[in-house]
């Protein structure tokens, strides 16, 4: 009977190995696939691992692995589609979504991201059909396939883009002055002395086509003298109207209203604007006192919360705000500065020589062994014993060296504004108590903490070119003793060592700050009175101990500077103001290239040129001239009236007579 239960127990455990040991192709297979999922092939070696987990349905390793390794796979396809899709490679993200399914077929994650790539790629084609609406003009259209994606995804930002430079061009076109027709920039010669104004604008409005609207406040018997050649109608209307303190209003590209340049009617006649101003960067306090000091404007409504500003003012010195927020709201440059402290310490222990007792003692031994006293009548009797005692132990030899070496290294990285102070401190807050006893008795503690270690101050300033000033304080610090005091209170004195200095580095220099160095040297000597200061043999009876600390904290800092000051364009750095009277008016001066004769005769232009003139003029129509004498004017309109009185005929002499 046991024979047979013998032989049934070694059955069993021949089967229970056979059912541990791995099968040769499985465990062939898991390991070529392991081989191939460690060198990143992990489709290929999770085609295998599946195969030897096949193969061996009962081994938990291998199907473990396998999941394992799965689930990281389809994580980094993933997250390698979610990147290529912000950078709007849609190609690649697609690509690596596809290959996460083919992992894992019902990785939701992977789906819903496809699903959104294929919007995406919509939103991308009414994108781009948007833009180019609008390089076409049709801002309309553009408008609705802009509106259009925001319906579907309200947080797309190229979309919210497009719509707001829609929107504002939309408001441009809506607010916008109007303009004289381009017409009026052809060349004319005009000659009157001391005519009538409204004559000389009855003769420009047959010439030109232009209609005249006369403020009742103007003077009907103004009267003005021009001499100009080959200069625009346009200019010389101007000029005509600076000369005569006068000013106009276009109402349409052919309608001029002509009014006195008096406060009175400029605030009848001029129009305002409300624009507001959603500062990024700037102060909008400061911006607001800006603007106040040089556009002079009183209508102002600053928010602080929203970093907004909102200005009512003419169209002119809205522009003129415009170019001057342009300026000052900019992004503050910012530097990331390198730190690199090294403590250096080194330290050498030297002690030689013989150490000797350093005093001897005589005791007496009474009974028993305890210290007794000596009678000395009974000295001779022997009553008691003389002891001698020295230190233990009585001799010492020393003979020991030691090199020491400390490096303590810290290397912060920080990232600071500019004229921003930054600190650093690395070290240790050391309580200290300090105890109050009142009236009654009462002992109340209190603990503050007092900084021990490395502490740096760093305050940059960023230049335009790139060049870094580095305001710098370095302070280094550790607790030399304690020192308790009479009430029992614990105390620290603490060695210091700092420094401060100013710098100017350009960007990627490394600065090296040393020199801080203490230096400590203590030599001592313990010898044997006398014999301890004989020449030579006094060696033996010495025992000498030297000493030797010195540490040098060594500072290296590096700037980098991450983003400078974007300096604005040339136009918005200078830029014309208008007048005293006229914030941001235009410039009372002639175009460059256009001839002014004044009173007398000009070059004529050369053949074939028309000076002045609007782009698509046709050459060859010429100035037009209006030559003198002239006829007799009609009657010159009274304030308020719209009849004319008879006018005396006006001659004028020849061009280039005075």
């Amino acid at each position: 009977m046991f024979r047979y239960l013998l032989r049934l127990l070694c059955a069993l455990a021949l089967a229970g190995c056979a059912s541990v040991m791995p099968n040769g192709e499985g465990h062939k297979a898991f390991e070529e696939g392991r081989s191939l999922v460690e060198a990143g092939n992990a489709e290929q070696g999770l085609v295998r691992v599946l195969e030897a987990a096949k193969l061996e349905p009962g081994n938990l390793e291998y199907r473990t692995y396998y999941y394992r390794q799965r689930d990281a796979a389809v994580q980094r396809y993933v997250a390698l589609g979610e990147h290529a899709r912000g950078s709007q490679q849609f190609d690649l993200a697609e690509q690596a979504y596809r290959r996460a399914l083919n992992l894992d077929p019902t990785n939701a994650r992977a789906i819903d991201a496809l699903e959104i790539l294929a919007v995406d790629r919509r939103h991308r084609a009414l994108l781009l059909e948007a833009e180019a609406l609008l390089k076409q003009g049709n801002t309309d259209a553009a408008h609705a396939k802009a509106r259009e994606i925001l319906v579907q995804n309200s947080g797309h930002r190229e979309a919210q883009a497009l719509l707001r430079r829609i929107e504002a061009l939309t408001l441009k076109a809506a607010t916008a002055t109007p303009q004289l027709s381009a017409a009026l920039r052809k060349p004319v010669t005009l000659e009157f002395r001391d005519a009538p104004l409204r004559s000389v604008f009855e003769i420009i409005s047959k010439q030109s086509g232009l209609n005249f609207l006369f403020d009742r406040d103007v003077p009907g018997d103004l009267k003005t003298t021009v001499f100009v050649k080959n200069t625009t109608i346009e200019d010389a209307i101007r000029f005509v109207l600076v000369t005569n303190q006068l000013e106009r209003k276009v109402l349409n590209e052919t309608t001029l209203l002509i009014y006195p340049n008096t406060a009175a009617k400029n605030r009848d006649y001029r129009e305002l604007v409300i624009r507001s101003f959603y500062l990024s960067n700037a102060d909008v306090k400061q911006t607001a006192n800006m603007i106040k000091a040089l556009i002079r404007t009183r209508d102002l409504f600053v928010d602080e919360k929203l970093n907004l500003l909102v200005m009512r003012d003419t169209p002119e010195a809205v522009r003129m705000a415009e170019r001057l927020v342009a300026n000052q709201d900019l992004g503050e440059p910012e530097v990331m500065l390198e730190v690199e402290v090294l403590e250096v310490g080194t330290t050498l222990l030297s002690q030689l020589g013989i150490q000797w007792p350093s005093q001897v003692g005589v005791g007496v031994i009474g009974a028993a062994g305890v210290p007794g006293t000596i009678n000395w009548s009974e000295l001779g009797q022997g009553a008691g014993l003389l002891r001698l005692t020295f230190d233990d132990p009585l001799l010492l030899l020393s003979l020991r060296k030691q090199d020491g070496r400390t490096n303590v290294l810290a290397n912060p990285r920080i990232r600071v504004k500019n004229r921003e102070k930054a600190r650093i401190h690395i070290g240790d807050k050391v309580p200290v108590i300090t105890s109050t006893t009142t009236a009654t008795g009462f002992v109340a503690e209190s603990v503050t903490y007092l900084d021990v270690g490395l502490k740096l101050e760093v305050e940059p300033q960023i230049f335009l070119e790139n060049d870094v000033a580095i305001r710098v304080g370095l302070e280094v610090s550790n607790i030399s003793r304690e020192i308790v005091s009479r009430a029992g209170t614990v105390t620290y004195q603490v060695g210091t060592r700092n420094a401060a200095t100013m710098l100017r580095l350009k960007d990627g220099e490394t600065q090296v700050l040393a020199g801080l160095i203490n230096d400590e040297d203590r030599r001592s000597a313990n010898k044997v009175p006398g014999l301890g200061d004989l020449p030579g043999i006094g060696r033996l009876f010495q025992r000498t101990s030297d000493t030797l600390n010195k540490t040098e904290i060594v500072l290296l800092i590096t700037p980098r500077v991450v983003r400078n000051l974007a300096r604005p364009d040339a136009r918005l750095e200078e830029f014309a103001a208008g007048t005293d009277a006229a914030i941001g008016a235009d410039a009372v001066t002639l175009p460059q290239g256009a001839p002014y004769a004044g009173i007398g005769g000009a070059t004529p232009p050369a053949p074939g040129t028309i000076p002045g003139a609007a782009p698509g003029f046709v050459p060859g129509t010429g100035p037009t001239t209006v030559p003198g004498p002239i006829p007799t004017p009609a009657p010159v309109p009274g304030p308020g009236s719209s009849s004319v009185p008879p006018s005396p005929p006006a001659t004028f002499p020849t061009p280039g007579a005075r």
